[in-house]
């Protein structure tokens, strides 16, 4: 952990749990308001967790995936919102360590791992409107707007994109304070609501070349072309969070509660339907589980392997996580819709906003159509294909 770290004992396992208790106390509240969590982006600033992904020569934490990704489904048990830019910031660092090499980005990191710095998103590659003109040999603009630009507001560091004249992306890093740089605060979704995902614009934004990532640049390569998994990764643990939160909050409401009046038990966890309920949870959550450690543990090996990541052995690592993908969004959806029906009425009130577990998830499973994972899968199935690599397979 960083030095300044106020959890010197902990695991990281330990410092998420804490911070989950502590983000619990006014997750629902928050929910309601939307805006910025200030507060408690400072929180996980503080816990040190922002160095995890962070290789040790550099102040880093060098923790494997397996703790990364459980860091982030603890948080998304008790808020998905603060689960998603703290992912997100551990993606953005990984797409620079991916697209880059250390002698660009060790500075970035060291400077990341000392001062507990956030990163922000305005990658988004959909979205074509910021242009990207060369001014010097050693200089770009940066001009117009981005959309879904998570954890934007509040971060130090952005990883920003434009188009330029040839139509090619070009991917930088810049400090958020960066002249020019301002965000509009119109994210007003019915979920993720504190994500701040709304728009970024750049107003003649300067970027230099040593700024831009061009060795090897995105997705050139079958290690650098990782990125979109670790992404698909990340949603994984953040349905499983957000469903298990659910799940425990259902499990936590039944223990007191009286049986129907129509039941022969006289408690509810003694009514066999409402077992029957919780017995079907259990096993779409274990699934999810179970196929989650999986793809984690192939994400690692090809992590591992760096440059001499084939093609091939990329395509398996996309299976096996667009697979847990799958499991994750039917899982959470049903999960976070159907916890109501053992529940009861009492459970829909304004004060406990409970449908929040539904609404951020189905929020967030939209981020890319489910769909095109099963068709993915079902062309490896019938013709032995991996899928071609995108920012989003």
């Amino acid at each position: 952990m960083n030095a300044q770290s106020p959890f010197l004992n902990a695991s990281p396992i330990q410092i998420a749990q804490h911070l989950a208790q502590q983000f619990a106390q006014t997750a629902a509240e928050r929910d309601k308001i939307g805006g910025n969590p200030k507060h408690e982006r400072d929180l996980i600033r503080q816990s040190g967790l922002l160095g995890l992904s962070i290789p040790v020569q550099y102040g880093g934490g060098d923790a494997d995936w397996k703790t990364i990704f459980q860091t982030i489904q603890t948080l998304a048990q008790v808020d998905s919102s603060l689960a998603h830019v703290y992912g997100f910031h551990h993606l953005l660092i990984a797409t620079v360590q991916l697209f880059a090499q250390p002698a660009q980005y060790a500075k970035w990191f060291k400077q990341t791992a000392q001062e507990n710095l956030f990163w922000g998103n305005t990658l988004n590659p959909l979205d074509k409107r910021t242009t990207a003109t060369k001014i010097s040999d050693t200089a770009y603009i940066f001009h117009g707007d981005k959309s879904f630009c998570s954890g934007s507001i509040d971060s130090d560091m952005l990883l920003c994109s434009g188009y330029n004249e040839a139509g090619k992306l070009l991917i930088g890093v810049i400090p958020t304070e960066r002249e020019g740089v301002s965000f509009l605060g119109d994210w007003n979704n019915m979920g993720q609501r504190q994500t701040d995902s709304g728009t970024s614009h750049f107003e003649q934004v300067k970027i230099h070349q040593n700024e831009l990532l061009l060795d090897p640049g995105p997705l050139s390569t079958p290690y650098s072309s990782l990125r979109p998994l670790l992404a698909q990764l990340i949603f994984v643990h953040l349905f499983l969070g957000v469903a298990e939160g659910a799940f425990e909050m259902a499990k936590q409401t039944i223990q007191s509660q009286k049986a129907w009046s129509k039941s022969l038990t006289e408690q509810a966890v003694q009514d066999p339907f409402t077992q029957k309920h919780f017995a079907e949870f259990y096993v779409q959550l274990e699934s999810v589980r179970l196929l989650a450690n999986k793809a984690v543990d192939s994400l690692q090996t090809a992590w591992d392997r760096g440059e001499n990541l084939t093609t091939e052995q990329r395509g398996e690592v996309s299976i096996a996580i667009a697979t847990a993908k799958i499991a994750a969004t039917q899982t959470s959806l049903f999960v976070t819709q159907n916890v109501f029906q053992v529940m009861g009425a009492r459970a829909t009130t304004a004060q406990l906003n409970l449908d929040r577990f539904w609404r951020n998830v189905r929020t967030q499973t939209l981020h890319d159509p489910i769909d095109y994972k099963y068709q993915e899968i079902g062309e490896w199935v019938l013709t032995g294909k991996v899928p071609d690599p995108s920012f989003y397979s």
